[in-house]
């Protein structure tokens, strides 16, 4: 009896070991380039750049917008312009290199299976990211995708974007820039002492959580983890020995020395208005 042949369909590697890490200079540059899109434009589309890290996280640090048209069956990069920045920055960091392509928008479109086949050929397995600029939820929700290829035997059907865990890292003060961009709606931008006292705030929430969760696991109704404790020992062991009087001191000291700089800087501002005013009205005289 003859052996029957099977068909066998087939999906591309699993992603679930990839993950990716995203600095804020990304998120801002990417809200920047949309609010200066052209008026015909619906979305932006621009290149990732960034480097692999040891353990096989993308690491995505810089970015630029690349001029596209599209319509609803075909979507024309501008492949000169895009191979042109991406020497330029090389020039400034040749460490950083294509790790993928973001477009602005709630998730994946009809059009971006051809835009990845293009940066496929470009770097292996790139990282689609897209970011809501139109606060469509709310708030700029940010993803990031792989696509895997399924086939049917030897005969390639579509390309599948699987959604892959993004790690969005900063220190404080792009803390306090992400939580303005993200919100919907701002009456005013906070000043310095604004976001410091924001700051405070939330390093005390953060103090009262790790209270509560040393105490629920002395008292037994939390299971412990060690992890957690040898990365709180690790922090307190940190901190430098300060008495509360020498603590309040080099706070305010500090606090004394930015407002000197807030001073000087409007002296500043000032003068140089003066004088841009003083030089137009001699040269009207």
């Amino acid at each position: 009896m003859a052996a029957s042949e099977h068909i066998v369909l087939q999906f591309g590697t699993s992603s679930a070991s990839l993950s990716a890490k995203i600095h804020p200079l990304v998120i801002f540059n990417i809200c920047d380039c949309y609010v200066r899109r052209p008026d015909q434009a619906e979305r932006v589309i621009g290149t990732l750049l960034g480097s692999i890290l040891p353990d096989g996280t993308v690491d995505i640090r810089n970015s630029y917008a690349v001029p596209h048209s599209e319509s609803s069956d075909q979507v024309a990069l501008d492949i000169e312009y895009h191979h042109n920045m991406l020497v330029s920055h090389q020039k400034v960091n040749p460490k950083e290199v294509i790790v993928g392509w973001y477009s602005t928008g709630l998730g994946v479109t009809g059009g971006s299976a051809l835009i990845h086949d293009f940066y496929a050929r470009e770097v292996s397995n790139p990282i689609h990211l897209t970011v809501d600029t139109g606060f469509r939820n709310g708030e700029g929700t940010i993803k990031a995708y792989v696509s895997a290829n399924l086939s049917l035997g030897d005969r390639p059907l579509a390309a599948q974007f699987q959604e892959i865990p993004l790690d969005l890292r900063m220190v404080e003060a792009e803390r306090v820039g992400y939580d303005i961009l993200k919100t919907t709606m701002v009456d005013k931008l906070p000043g310095d002492l604004e976001g410091m006292e924001a700051s405070m705030e939330r390093l005390l929430a953060l103090i009262d959580d790790v209270y509560k969760y040393v105490d629920n696991v002395v008292e037994g109704r939390v299971a412990p983890d060690n992890s957690i404790g040898r990365f709180i020992s690790e922090t307190v062991s940190s901190l430098p020995k300060l008495s509360p009087p020498a603590f309040d001191k080099l706070v305010n000291d500090s606090l004394q020395d930015n407002l000197l700089l807030l001073y000087l800087s409007s002296i500043t501002r000032t003068q140089l208005s003066l004088a841009e005013k003083l030089n137009t009205a001699a040269q009207i005289l």
